[in-house]
């Protein structure tokens, strides 16, 4: 089986979009004064609820991406389940060589999560804030399993899913 057989097997499940995100540590954790880390964000498909006792998810990173080892590093992260209006963030968290994150969460309205101090974006069907309980390599990606510390319902809607390479809509 090749890889672009593999993929276009896969192309036929449909997934539901969420963005993850997570803030950096500060540059110097021992100085108030010091800089505080950028944020970063990364649109994923590979994401699923793993466990309801103890409220555990998972997500799966590709091997040495920015998330990957922002992941390795900070505990705390978060995710926003995207709503079918949201395509373009989707689209924007998800471009290769693109701008700084500073910039790709300029103009999207957010708050800061009480727990992760990571962005929960506005408008989503779900946030979530979440600390790594554990890594497991597999293959060429990393499942990073979370346990979810908070969860909110901050908008209502349809969801933006993926199926066969493009953002749908249900319905």
């Amino acid at each position: 089986m090749s890889n672009d057989e593999f993929r276009a097997a896969m192309s036929r499940l449909a997934a539901g979009v969420v963005l993850v995100t997570a803030r950096e540590m500060p540059l110097d954790p021992e100085d108030p004064s010091a800089p505080l880390g950028e944020d970063v964000g990364m649109t994923a498909t590979a994401f699923l609820s793993v466990s309801l006792d103890p409220p555990l998810v998972l997500v799966s990173l590709r091997n040495g991406s920015r998330m990957d080892d922002l992941l390795d590093e900070q505990p705390l992260w978060a995710v926003s389940v995207l709503s079918e209006s949201q395509r373009h963030i989707a689209g924007r968290f998800a471009m290769k060589g693109r701008i700084s994150d500073r910039l790709l969460f300029e103009d999207i309205p957010y708050v800061r999560g009480e727990v992760s101090g990571a962005p929960l974006v506005g408008g989503t069907l779900a946030t979530l804030e979440c600390r790594t309980e554990q890594r497991v390599t597999a293959g060429d990606h990393t499942l990073v399993i979370g346990r979810v510390l908070t969860a909110a319902l901050p908008g209502d809607g349809g969801p933006l899913a993926y199926f066969k390479g493009k953002y749908r809509q249900l319905g």
